[in-house]
């Protein structure tokens, strides 16, 4: 798995990718007839973006005590309806009564214990309609991007009142504080089969092997990603470039920092292991053998030498936890000058 530097993913989110990369939803669609038939290729989209939301949520928070920098989250993402190719087909197939709709809601999560669940209908950020204050846009997709770095500043600032709909039809209102999370975003692409990081964001593929596996180990593949983004990785490269040494130093150390950000985030870290004896055999052709990565086999075994280090750290910790920010040893070192 590359940052996406040098294997870029485009940064849309699902709205922008499948207003033109899907077709255009049957008329009659309703929820009412969802169990008669296939799934859509919109909602198989959301299953997905709604398995990585809530994977990304868990490790994003649990890890936020070590993370040098922090932000606010709520555990909400949005879409909207406009910016897909058949708006009314969409609100129809979801039930939303309006554009903006609840895309995923993570567990435990201060949206999800103010009530909000997937399929909602969002209609106002601090008492603020989204129309007009949040009229459609050209392109269509910039509307949802303004709604989410508004939702980010207001919990930067201090509680949100958010305002939406359930499928009752009942208007309801809930004030939510963001919790602290490592600041990564992430995202699920239409088309892309890859899994890469860009310094901010998470970026999957809709065709990744991985959100295939149980979730565990889909849930390495996350962390693997993350801990580029904790560790800059991006960053350094688009300062010195694409050094083979630095980039196979780099692979090495989001390798053995995947089981310290599973344990904390509540999962086996071993399941890093498991994902890779999943992943490497099938896929090794393509990304594994690359002269900047290891062999499928020997990134096993460095993960395999970082547990007894990873326990040795939980023991000592008064909560348990697996403190990787004074514990872990990286081999590439960034600077941040």
């Amino acid at each position: 798995m590359r940052a996406a530097l040098h294997f870029p993913l485009r940064a849309l989110v699902a709205g922008a990718v499948l207003a033109v990369a899907l077709p255009c939803l049957p008329a009659q669609a309703s929820q009412a007839s969802a169990e008669a038939r296939e799934p859509h290729p919109l909602e198989i989209f959301q299953n997905s973006e709604d398995r990585l939301f809530r994977v990304g949520y868990r490790l994003a928070t649990a890890n936020a005590a070590f993370c040098p920098h922090t932000v606010p989250v709520s555990g909400l993402m949005v879409h909207d309806a406009e910016s897909y190719g058949d708006p009314e087909a969409v609100r129809k197939l979801f039930g939303l009564n309006g554009d903006i709709g609840i895309q995923a809601v993570a567990p435990g999560s201060p949206a999800a214990k103010a009530g909000l669940s997937q399929n909602d209908t969002l209609l106002a950020l601090d008492g603020q309609r989204i129309a007009p204050h949040w009229q459609r846009t050209e392109p269509r997709w910039q509307r949802v991007f303004a709604l989410r770095d508004a939702i980010d500043a207001a919990l930067a600032r201090g509680p949100l009142e958010l305002t939406w709909q359930n499928s009752d039809g009942i208007e309801r209102t809930a004030v939510i504080e963001g919790i602290p999370a490592c600041p990564t975003r992430f995202e699920l692409v239409d088309s892309k089969a890859s899994a890469a990081a860009d310094g901010e964001r998470v970026l999957v593929g809709e065709r990744f092997p991985g959100l295939a596996y149980d979730e565990s180990a889909f849930a390495a593949a996350i962390a693997h990603e993350m801990a580029h983004n904790i560790m800059r990785h991006p960053q350094t490269f688009r300062k010195v470039g694409w050094k083979r040494k630095l980039v196979r130093l780099s692979e090495r150390d989001a390798d053995r920092l995947m089981p310290w950000l599973l344990h904390n985030a509540g999962y086996d870290p071993r399941a890093a292991i498991a994902f890779m004896r999943e992943w490497g055999p099938k896929h090794g052709g393509w990304i594994f053998r690359k002269r900047t990565h290891d062999g499928w086999d020997e990134r096993v075994e460095f993960i395999e030498a970082e547990l007894p280090r990873l326990e040795a750290a939980v023991a000592a910790h008064p909560e348990g936890l697996a403190d990787w920010a004074s514990g872990f040893t990286p081999e590439l070192y960034v600077s941040d000058g």
